[in-house]
């Protein structure tokens, strides 16, 4: 399949990641349609898109409500023809101290980073299989694969949606359908800047979003499953053969 005949939907796509990956791929001549709750942002980068690829689509929606995972995908079938890629990169932060965390802030960052690219991946499913091919592309965060201090609801959004993946891969080992985990490192999008969140414990270097982007275009076509943007796969695998070592370092680093 040549670039411009493929159709990639992404998620969160009015900012950040999503925005650079939906430039990014539109840039090649892929079809991309784009979904987020910000109207006009999403029409700017729509703009942006439509220079190469001309067909590309919009919808606005919130992918926290039940029923939106439903509706998008049957627009983007219906508008766009097909859907040869689908990367659930919509999420929303989670920044605070247990202590001073409530009920219902979890189950919002759940809704978002978990609930959503599960429902929405489900509504496709049936499609994707009946054709023999697509792309799930699932991005995570290193966070999915660490838990941080004062980020309880994000690493378990995260870390949940790193199960999902694993498991949604190898039940569709032999259908054609691959699923890609994407883990990417701190990225200097607005995620940092939500208002009312506590300031991340994290205040290191950021990697750019158009950076992120490439390695996610680059993870579509890759054989493997699992991919670390920068590669920060040694950290996760310190933690997981001495977890209590990891947790010991990391509240020395932060004065814990």
């Amino acid at each position: 399949m040549t670039e411009s005949d493929r159709v990639v939907l992404i998620t969160g796509a009015s900012s950040g990641i999503g925005a650079a990956l939906a430039r990014h791929v539109a840039n090649q001549g892929t079809t991309v349609g784009l979904v987020a709750r910000r109207e006009d942002r999403l029409a700017e980068v729509l703009a942006d898109c439509r220079r190469d690829a001309p067909e590309s689509r919009m919808w606005v929606a919130d992918l926290a409500e039940p029923d939106a995972a439903g509706r998008i995908a049957d627009a983007s079938w219906a508008e766009l023809g097909h859907v040869d890629v689908v990367v659930n990169n919509a999420a929303i932060p989670g920044v605070r101290h247990v202590e001073r965390l409530e009920p219902g802030e979890v189950e919002e960052v759940m809704q978002v980073n978990f609930h959503a690219p599960v429902r929405l991946t489900l509504a496709l499913l049936p499609r994707l299989l009946d054709r023999g091919a697509g792309t799930i592309v699932n991005v995570s965060s290193l966070g999915g694969r660490l838990g941080i201090p004062r980020e309880a609801a994000y690493c378990a959004s995260k870390f949940a949606l790193c199960g999902w993946s694993e498991s949604l891969a190898l039940d569709l080992w032999n259908t054609g359908v691959k699923v890609r985990l994407v883990i990417p490192g701190a990225v200097d999008t607005e995620i940092w800047d939500r208002p009312g969140a506590e300031p991340s414990t994290y205040d290191g270097p950021k990697v750019p979003a158009a950076e992120v982007a490439a390695g996610i275009a680059d993870a579509i076509d890759s054989d493997r499953f699992e991919h670390y943007i920068p590669d920060m796969k040694a950290i996760a695998q310190f933690k997981t053969a001495d977890i209590d070592e990891y947790m010991s370092r990391s509240m020395d680093v932060l004065g814990g």
